[in-house]
């Protein structure tokens, strides 16, 4: 025997085991007093553990086992996890400032290359957060203007469901139109046709965005960016098409660049366009096409998925529920008639109806789990220290099924809204926007769009399903990144 050749060998599997160990031990000792978690693999972290189809469940039970901060690793990577309504208001408002930053989700960084607001940091976000509020208001974000628009949608929405005349409809595209709609009114100043092939391409491309976003391909995506694509699948054509979408922005942006009224801008791009003219001759602007062109996509893509699938879910649990249905259609009845559509000024008056799209919300737990920060500088938080750039995952679901905040958290239940003398209760744990600096850009726009469309739907409509309702299925299809509601056929029987 070659003792030479033993020896080596010998040494070359001491090598492969103890120099990872060696390493890994350095680098954790490097992280200082991380917050505690679950026993972990060396080279793997926690993914092992590591529930790709349903990570928020995953983390729901380290919570319960460590408490509201929770350390795991990705490999060799960090991530604390922060759960229950008191730690995440702690950090998220409290420490808003140092848990401000966002992590780079490569999914997500993908889509927009580093710009626009979702998934910036530091300057870039706050300037671009900041025009991004200030513009969206100038074109009626929070005021009538903006009513003005979604009622006209919910108008179309209406009278495209009438032409089935009861028959069998699948309401999830319609829902999306109407919706986009009301976003692209504000961001290209008008609306599409529903058959309009690049209206249908954008609509397309922000639909496969977030089932991939949601499916355990975009979890492993995200662990894995590198490794993942090198493999075939359908991330390869929605790169293609999200550099298209990039594209069909940005000609929309030079189209304007010779137009438009310093004084009086017609659309948001518009708005962003002129603002670039301005600042042409400064080196570090923010305000260029890049920035532009992802913040349109930051703006049409969270304008559009979130809000049609409440909806969606919203009738769903409706035929689910046909007393809540009928309880609904009585106070709008009372309300607001048949003879005018509902206005926003009708919600005070209407709070069994505001309490039920509330808890649709809570209930559906859209998004479990806010999209990833990451802090600005080391935070000591409760005793722990989490290092300067640490990703952090506020988990949102934590608050929304808590027993303590909820009278009935486990189920839809308007209850949850509701005060003993009926009237509608605000409830501070209704973090379903988020929380602190990151909360949605535009909550204000979605909120007033769920409460028209609803009871304007529900005044014109009465939805029954294609199965008797205890046979319904109203779990989600997709629960990671996003819990995407599912898609079904049902009746959309005119009331008047």
């Amino acid at each position: 025997m070659d003792t030479t050749l033993t020896l080596a060998n010998v040494l070359f599997v001491v090598i492969a085991v103890l120099l990872p160990l060696l390493l890994w031990k350095s680098q954790r000792k490097q992280f200082g007093r991380l917050p505690p978690g679950p026993a972990l693999n060396p080279l793997l972290g926690n993914l092992l553990q590591f529930d790709v189809k349903e990570p928020y469940k995953f983390y729901l039970k380290l919570s319960e086992k460590y408490g509201s901060v929770v350390t795991i690793w990705l490999a060799n990577t960090p991530v604390v996890i922060i759960s229950g309504y008191e730690a995440l208001k702690e950090t998220m408002i409290g420490l808003g400032e140092e848990f401000s930053g966002r992590d780079n989700y490569p999914l997500i960084m993908k889509a927009t290359l580093g710009y626009g607001v979702l998934s910036t940091s530091g300057h870039r976000w706050k300037e671009m957060r900041k025009f991004s509020l200030m513009t969206l208001k100038n074109f009626g974000m929070g005021r009538r203007s903006i009513e003005e628009r979604i009622r006209k949608e919910a108008e179309y929405l209406v009278e495209m469901m009438k032409k089935f005349e009861g028959s069998a409809i699948s309401p999830a595209d319609m829902l999306s139109n109407a919706v986009t709609n009301v976003i692209c009114s504000i961001v290209f100043g008008h609306r599409f046709e529903f058959e309009d092939p690049q209206f249908k391409f954008l609509l397309q491309t922000v639909n496969t965005y977030f089932r991939i976003l949601s499916s355990p391909l975009g979890q492993l995506y995200n662990v894995f960016p590198k490794l993942i694509s090198l493999f075939p699948g359908k991330h390869h054509q929605l790169f293609k098409d999200l550099e298209e979408a990039r594209e069909y922005f940005k000609r929309e942006a030079q189209a304007r660049m010779n137009n438009g009224d310093p004084s009086c801008p017609q659309d948001f791009i518009e708005a962003f366009v002129l603002k670039m003219k301005e600042e042409k001759d400064k080196p570090d602007t923010e305000y260029h096409f890049d920035n532009l062109v992802s913040l349109l996509w930051n703006l049409f893509s969270a304008g559009t998925e979130t809000t049609s699938s409440t909806l969606r879910h919203s009738l769903l649990l409706m035929m689910k529920h046909p007393d809540v249905q009928e309880r609904v259609q009585k106070e709008i009845d009372e309300v607001v008639g048949q003879d005018r559509w509902p206005s926003i000024e009708d919600r005070q008056r209407l709070p069994y109806t505001d309490a039920v799209i509330h808890d649709v919300q809570r209930s559906m737990d859209l998004a479990p789990i806010a999209i990833p920060h990451k802090t600005m500088c080391d935070t000591e938080y409760n005793g722990y220290v989490i290092p300067k750039g640490t990703m952090v995952i506020p988990l949102l679901s934590s608050v929304l099924i808590d027993p303590k905040l909820w009278k009935n958290p486990n189920c839809f239940d308007p209850e949850n809204f509701l005060d003993g003398d009926g009237r509608f209760k605000k409830n501070d744990a209704f973090v379903v926007f988020s929380m602190g600096k990151r909360v949605c850009l535009g909550e204000a726009l979605a909120r007033t769009e769920l409460f028209l469309f609803f009871t304007s739907l529900l005044q014109h409509f009465t939805f029954k399903a294609m199965v008797p309702p205890e046979e319904l299925d109203t779990t989600p299809t997709n629960c990671s990144f996003s819990r995407i509601p599912r898609t079904y056929e049902c009746y959309a029987i005119p009331r008047i």
